[in-house]
């Protein structure tokens, strides 16, 4: 099966103008003007997108695939992700981890909801382990678990700075990363640690501490949550300029009613007046997580579930506030792709690469989403849904 988008101004993401793009099967076969149909090789399918954008499928690094939250109790357990909340958002890849509760949800009901939206059509990937440390594995270990599993891309989300994390020393978070690194290494993967961190007095400082006094390198950790506050975000900026990277969480500030948070969009425009490449930033979604709203003596006085349509939002804010479209989409595209050891496959469109694409109007709402050359977004309705929606 061959499909043709005709028409429509490619964003790579750097801008190539208008072309039109050839799928064949579950690959980006040609990009060029003029593309006609080849009866010979067979069926093909033509879908005029004149005016439109034609853009990365985008990577979400940060999802709750089983569900997160607990911290008010049973009742406060967020839902599963279903395949429409993360394709109707325009997300073709996603990663998994599991957060604060690592007892009723487990590494391998995470793996098996991995599998389950492959099937469905997406790409789907996991970190091993949760908040606290030790981690949860499924092997035992976690360089294990990034050898002997495909799905395991690194080890997260590990927290710290925050009154819900397990408190790890400096020294019990640098051997987790060593074994994260271990494990990439062996196995040919990112092996990163995703961090959450939260709004501790302590901030980045336990990153600092061990790229100082080891010789992990810093491009090993991935903190995200760092539009917290602006101190987080000035610390993440000290972070970039000595090689790592930082992400930013989508939306946080309309979805958590913490006035503090900042859009990710405020924090990257931040960042790029401080001289930050916008190739060492990132967004997620945090979908389908909990937002907590804490009183003053640690209660919480409130609870939402993050959605996952933050990231092509705060596209739409970057944007808006003058960033051109094809460094707007860097963050959640070929940036993360990059780091997550996705590219040339995620993230680009070129020929050979996976026909994770979107669709975007002139206003860049979403018309369509192929997910590796599968249509399942089709002017803007789900056209294929999971199993149980």
């Amino acid at each position: 099966m061959f499909t043709i988008l005709k028409g429509g101004t490619i964003f790579a993401p750097e801008d190539l103008g208008v072309q039109d793009l050839l799928i064949a099967g579950a690959v980006i076969a040609h990009i060029a003007p003029g593309i006609k149909p080849a009866p010979e090789y067979g069926q093909t399918q033509v879908i005029d997108v004149t005016g439109r954008r034609i853009v990365p499928g985008f990577i979400d690094q940060h999802v709750h695939l089983l569900g997160g939250g607990g911290e008010g109790g049973y009742a406060t357990r967020t839902p599963e992700v279903v395949l429409s909340d993360i394709t109707m958002a325009g997300i073709t890849t996603v990663v998994g981890c599991l957060g604060t509760d690592g007892i009723t949800r487990s590494m391998a009901g995470l793996l098996a909801k991995a599998r389950s939206l492959e099937l469905e059509g997406i790409s789907a990937y996991i970190y091993t382990g949760a908040y606290e440390v030790p981690p949860p594995t499924i092997t035992g270990s976690v360089r294990s678990d990034l050898v002997l599993i495909d799905k395991v891309i690194g080890c997260g989300e590990i927290a710290i700075s925050d009154h819900r994390s397990s408190q790890p020393t400096p020294a019990e978070l640098a051997r987790l990363v060593a074994e994260v690194r271990v494990g990439g290494l062996l196995s040919g993967k990112a092996g990163v640690l995703h961090l959450h961190i939260g709004a501790g007095v302590r901030q980045l400082s336990l990153i600092f501490d061990i790229i100082t006094e080891t010789e992990i390198p810093v491009a090993q950790f991935v903190p995200t949550h760092i539009n917290r506050s602006w101190d987080l975000v000035n610390a993440g900026i000290r972070l970039t300029q000595i090689g790592g990277v930082i992400d930013f969480t989508a939306a946080a500030s309309d979805e958590s009613g913490q006035d503090a948070f900042l859009t990710a969009a405020q924090a990257i425009e931040h960042c790029l007046e401080q001289g930050v490449s916008i190739d060492c930033m990132t967004i997620s979604s945090d979908g389908h997580g909990s937002l907590p709203v804490f009183d003053g003596k640690g209660g919480i006085s409130g609870l939402k579930v993050a959605k996952m349509t933050g990231l092509h939002a705060e596209i739409k804010n970057l944007t808006a506030s003058g960033l051109p479209l094809n460094q707007a989409l860097r963050p959640v595209t070929i940036n993360p792709a990059k780091i997550l050891k996705l590219y040339p496959e995620k993230g680009v469109l070129q020929p050979g690469s996976h026909a994770d694409i979107v669709v975007l109007d002139e206003n860049l709402n979403i018309e369509h989403v192929f997910a590796k050359g599968k249509l399942l977004v089709h002017r803007g309705q789900a056209s294929v849904k999971g199993t149980f929606e």
